[in-house]
């Protein structure tokens, strides 16, 4: 990974999917599946006791192996930090960082957006991705979201998403609707506000929507009883794919990885 004259990197990875949305995938194989990925110099960001952390994937494992309990958005970090608390970072949570550490880029893999999800409805990854001067590069809006709305929501706030070599979203880790985007991104320009979209193919996804429907449902659940909506339906989908879920967003997060340390001299010159 580059790093620019001062210290800085060219992009930070979010540590939410990577802490809980993995329940099959294990500290030994994340670690193997990360190298053989050449994404060894990626730089991935959390919290722990109440310090934004940057480190890479050995001190990151470190941290995931202690089982860390919580979550935190754009929305929380701060008492997150004021509290000495310890926990991964969202989407939005972690373009904060990269807001304040003067890093022009996030990674991330699924997103959150405009859903029937507790404290969600409108999730702070959006706001972010228009106020906080940072690119946003992910796979898609989570499929149990509106992603119609969410991607509608974003070009009205005045937010270019392209999609890397194509100009529809079709879903995340399931087929969906085609969602008509600003554009297709074909090399050039970074400015944000940005969101730069890059699909798993749709042959790899998962086909039976019943698995969703369930997943969902069980999220619910666990909303109502005071836990995390995402890390539910994560572990749901693991569940019923026999661990499929997991390694397929695993292998989109690091594809999208690939993706942006080849941007770097774009990102750098942002």
């Amino acid at each position: 990974m580059a790093i620019d004259k001062e210290g800085r990197p060219s992009f930070l990875v979010e540590s939410c999917l990577l802490a809980f949305g993995l329940p099959s995938v294990g500290e030994e194989e994340l670690a193997r599946e990360w190298e053989a990925a050449g994404a060894g110099d990626a730089l991935i960001c959390w919290v722990e006791d109440g310090e934004i952390v940057v480190g890479t994937i050995e001190r990151f494992l470190s941290f995931r192996s202690g089982a860390p309990r919580y979550k935190f958005s754009s929305d929380s970090l701060e008492r997150a930090l004021k509290d000495r608390l310890s926990g991964a970072l969202t989407a939005s949570a972690t373009m904060e960082a990269c807001r304040r550490f003067s890093v022009p880029c996030a990674v991330s893999c699924g997103i959150g957006g405009i859903g029937d999800v507790k404290g969600e409805e409108v999730c702070a990854d959006l706001s972010m991705i228009r106020d906080s001067g940072v690119v946003l590069i992910c796979t898609s809006p989570k499929d149990m979201l509106d992603i119609e709305a969410t991607v509608g929501w974003l070009l009205r706030e005045g937010v270019r998403v392209l999609g890397d070599g194509g100009d529809v979203c079709t879903g995340y880790v399931f087929n969906g609707r085609p969602v008509r985007l600003s554009g297709s991104w074909r090399g050039g320009d970074l400015r944000p506000p940005l969101l730069l979209l890059r699909g798993i193919a749709a042959d790899k996804r998962m086909q039976d929507e019943e698995i969703l429907k369930r997943a969902v449902c069980e999220a619910k659940e666990a909303e109502r009883r005071g836990g995390y909506f995402h890390p539910a339906a994560n572990a749901a989908l693991d569940r019923l794919s026999g661990g499929y879920s997991s390694r397929l967003q695993l292998s989109s997060l690091l594809d999208n990885i690939r993706f942006a340390a080849k941007l770097e001299p774009n990102l750098m010159n942002k």
